[in-house]
C-alpha cells in the first residue's frame, strides 16, 4: 500500500506540470479563488484517488488470501497512515512539478527521489538481512517507518525490532 501510494504521489507533479503546460492553471488564476485553492485541490484529489486504489488493493489481497490479524480499527489507522503519508509526499512532487514544469521532467525527477526510498526500505526484504551501513539509513527513512507501522497495524508484531510508536512515524 505505501508503494502504490508513494508511486500515486508522483502524478500530483505529473499532473500540475500538464496544468501550467496547457494554461489550465493560467485561466485558474484568473478566478476569484484563493491562489493556494489549485494545490490544494489537486493534492486532495490525488488523495481520494490513492484511496480507492487502497481500497481497491485491500480488496484483491483479501480475495489472494490477506488477513487483518489485529481488528478493524487499527486497519483504518493504517490505511489513514498510508494517505497521509502520500498526502505529504504529493506536496513534494507537487513542488517539484511547479518548478520543472515539463511532465516527462517531472516524471523522471519523482521517480529519482522515490526509487531509493522504496528499494533500500523494508517494502521487499527485512532490514536485519541488509548490510551494516545500509540498515542505518533504511531504519531511519520514512518509507521504512510507514511500511513497518502498516504490518504491525495489520498483522501485529514488533516493527523492524522497535518498539511500536506513534511518534515515530509523525
Amino acid at each position: 500500500m505505501a508503494q502504490t501510494a508513494l508511486f500515486g504521489a508522483i502524478q500530483t507533479g505529473v499532473g500540475l506540470a500538464e496544468d501550467l503546460n496547457k494554461g489550465v492553471i493560467d485561466r485558474l488564476r484568473n478566478l476569484p479563488i484563493a491562489r493556494s485553492a489549485v494545490l490544494t485541490g489537486r493534492t486532495l484529489a490525488d488523495t481520494v484517488r490513492n484511496s480507492l486504489v487502497i481500497v481497491l488493493m485491500g480488496i484483491v489481497g483479501y480475495i489472494l488470501g490477506f488477513r487483518i490479524t489485529e481488528g478493524p480499527l487499527k486497519a483504518i489507522g493504517a490505511v489513514r497512515l498510508v494517505l497521509l503519508f502520500a498526502y505529504s509526499f504529493s506536496w513534494i512532487s507537487a513542488t517539484i512539478g511547479l518548478v520543472l514544469k515539463d511532465s516527462e521532467t517531472v516524471q523522471v525527477a519523482g521517480f529519482l527521489w522515490v526509487f531509493p526510498l522504496v528499494f533500500a526500505s523494508a517494502v521487499f526484504v527485512p532490514v536485519s538481512t541488509m548490510p551494516e551501513w545500509l540498515q542505518v539509513f533504511t531504519r531511519n527513512q520514512p518509507v521504512t517507518q510507514v511500511v513497518s507501522d502498516v504490518r504491525h497495524s495489520t498483522r501485529g508484531g514488533i516493527p523492524n525490532g522497535r518498539e511500536f510508536v506513534w511518534h515515530t512515524v509523525a
